[in-house]
């Protein structure tokens, strides 16, 4: 499959809006859970660094679309409690045209605890986010590219068929969602999808359940994106395997939103007709400044520093 031609338009991403509450514990678990009793857990961890950050996986992309200068509106369904969500979006210009509130809902939200090895232990509560599928891609105008990505199951499938209905490209993105579809679902979104993006483990986990190649994937979208962490990403293009390096970093601080941010510097690309070279280099920088900040939304940068820094990890001007 070829990329499509892009008209003008926004970016319609669809996806989580969530709060994300991370709280420190100061030792490790393995010192306080007793193997031999995990069939009676019943631990409790004082925690005394907490921070309450923005973020689901919609949140995220719109927030790095909008920091490369692009048009991308966020659909997602929030609850009674997004009021300070909606202050941060309308702070950083993030529109929220496209979200809904369910009253009778919380927000969606993980409480993760980290301990001093980096493990973590995380609840997630969908809350508004189950009412996904309330939300219909047919209510929006001037969409010229989608993403599908991480959301209630059944939004997910019906925003697929819905871009497709419209004859709107879109990417799959189905990220921690994966594992809620089977063989036969992730075959028809990628028959759906016009790009597919995963990261290495998203990609062996749909391998095995499709039964299909990397080829055989490729050959039916027209691109698939495999994000390999520090060791940089692969794009499947065009009958082409094309490696893109990774950007040296300054200091790992957290590696959540990252592949957000990559999905934003794919968007940004695509909506702009680049070669795969450029924006695999693009999203790949996205992710690197993003793991240097904490947070999933608190990095930021002109477009003057994003061209200086490319040119810088990568040799070339962008």
């Amino acid at each position: 499959m070829n990329s499509p031609h892009l008209k003008p338009g926004k970016a319609l991403i669809c996806g989580s809006v969530a709060f994300d509450t991370i709280m420190v514990f100061p030792d490790r678990f393995a010192s306080h859970i007793l193997a031999d009793k995990l069939h009676m857990l019943n631990v409790a961890f004082l925690v005394p660094q907490m921070r309450r950050e923005v973020g689901g996986c919609a949140g995220n992309i719109a927030y790095n679309v909008k920091l490369l200068g692009d048009s991308g509106y966020p659909m997602a369904i929030v609850g009674h409690d997004f009021g300070p969500y909606a202050q941060w979006m309308d702070s950083h210009g993030v529109p929220r045209d496209h979200l809904r509130v369910v009253d009778s809902e919380h927000t969606a939200q993980a409480f993760i605890t980290t301990d001093l090895d980096n493990n973590q232990i995380t609840a997630f509560h969908p809350g508004a986010m189950g009412h996904s599928h309330i939300n219909k891609v047919s209510d929006v105008s001037g969409v010229s590219l989608g993403i599908v990505a991480p959301d209630g199951r059944q939004g997910m499938i019906e925003h697929a068929e819905q871009f497709v209905a419209a004859g709107i490209p879109f990417i799959f993105d189905p990220g921690q969602g994966l594992p809620m579809f089977g063989g036969e679902e992730l075959r028809t979104f990628i028959d759906q999808a016009t790009w597919v993006a995963v990261n290495d483990y998203e990609w062996s986990l749909m391998a095995e359940r499709t039964g299909w190649s990397e080829a055989e994937i490729a050959s039916k979208v027209a691109a698939l994106v495999v994000t390999r962490g520090g060791s940089g990403s692969t794009v499947y293009a065009d009958g082409k395997v094309i490696e893109i390096p990774p950007v040296p970093v300054t200091n790992i601080v957290d590696p959540t939103g990252c592949g957000d941010a990559y999905r934003a510097g794919l968007i940004h690309g695509l909506m702009h007709g680049l070669p795969w070279e450029v924006t695999g280099r693009i999203a790949s920088l996205m992710g690197a400044i993003k793991i240097e900040c904490r947070g999933t939304q608190n990095h930021s940068f002109t477009m003057q520093q994003f061209k200086d820094r490319y040119r810088d990890s990568f040799g070339m001007s962008l």
